[in-house]
């Protein structure tokens, strides 16, 4: 009996023993996946920083955002329609935890300049609305924060949202079968949404030559490609008054020229995007155009009443 009762509590410490170490080992890999994190978010975070000039804070930080609107000439399903796009820049703290605008000063918050980017136009009796979002470091030192992008028109709503974390986290969302809910994940490059924003802190530094680029949200999910880099091929022209920055990427035939004045604050005036539009027989390369209409600096979250809608006729929409 008393041989039977020590046999029972070997066991029993046995599986308190197995149970311990299977549990400090769980808690030893979460530790280490913890650690890494934070070792490359320290890593991220301790590259140099870029000094902003006076000028860059005389404009970026005067409690306004600029605001651009632009004559849209947009391609879809193979035909050509007319709209608007607009621009919204804008200087904010960023979480570097939660990846959204910080609610309050922390000393761990990210300074970023924003970019709201829309576009509206019509393809036959329904309209499309779609706008893309880029949070990149005005000290220009890591890649964009966080890129989000979402299409509405009357078949269904498309969302994406790329975060920067350990590596590029995609979450993309389709009422499409074949893309439907998507979680991808992708190793660091160049951003294309984020070259906008680039083009407004330090186009000097405009990364040129050939290198893997991942294309806009935009052009990804409405022309049913594949969320991966591509290989591009990428040049800067100083034509004097105004510069063109071009990303062609050979495998998608597209290319996208922005144009931008070359002295500060650098302002995008206009750009061009070639690439094949409609499907089938209706196939066809395609320009896709928008001509700067007009730009003003506005805290535009405080003009949300009614008698500020008339403000919108001074950006010729």
């Amino acid at each position: 009996m008393k041989k039977w009762i020590k046999f029972e509590l070997a066991v029993v410490l046995f599986a308190i023993v197995m149970t311990t170490m299977e549990s400090c080992k769980e808690k030893s890999t979460k530790e280490n996946k913890d650690i890494a994190l934070n070792e490359s978010i320290k890593a991220t975070a301790e590259n140099p920083k870029k000094k902003l000039s006076q000028e860059f804070k005389d404009y970026w930080y005067s409690g306004q955002a600029e605001i651009t609107s632009y004559a849209l000439e947009q391609p879809r399903y193979g035909q050509m329609r007319d709209g608007h796009a607009v621009l919204v820049f804008v200087t904010e703290p960023f979480s570097a935890d939660k990846q959204v605008k910080a609610d309050a000063h922390k000393s761990d918050n990210i300074p970023v300049l924003k970019l709201n980017s829309t576009k509206k136009y019509l393809t036959g009796v329904y309209p499309y609305s779609i706008m893309s979002s880029s949070f990149y470091p005005v000290h220009d030192n890591q890649h964009s924060l966080k890129v989000t992008f979402s299409a509405q028109e009357w078949c269904g709503q498309v969302y994406a949202q790329l975060n920067n974390r350990d590596q590029f986290e995609v979450k993309s969302h389709s009422y499409f079968e074949s893309e439907a809910d998507q979680n991808i994940s992708l190793d660091k490059v160049t951003l294309e949404n984020e070259l906008w924003n680039k083009i407004r802190i330090d186009p000097k530094g405009l990364p040129v030559g050939n290198f893997k680029i991942l294309p806009s949200m935009e052009y990804l999910r409405l022309s049913h490609k594949e969320l991966k880099s591509y290989d591009a091929s990428v040049r800067l022209v100083d034509n004097g008054a105004e510069s063109t920055y071009t990303i062609a990427y050979p495998e998608l035939q597209r290319t996208l020229k922005i144009k931008f004045s070359t002295a500060f604050p650098h302002t995008i005036e206009g750009w061009t995007e070639t690439f094949i539009s409609g499907y089938g027989q209706n196939a066809k390369t395609m320009t896709s155009r928008a001509k700067k209409i007009k730009s003003i600096k506005s805290p535009y979250w405080q003009r949300n009443g009614n008698e500020h809608v008339s403000l919108r006729d001074s950006l010729g929409l």
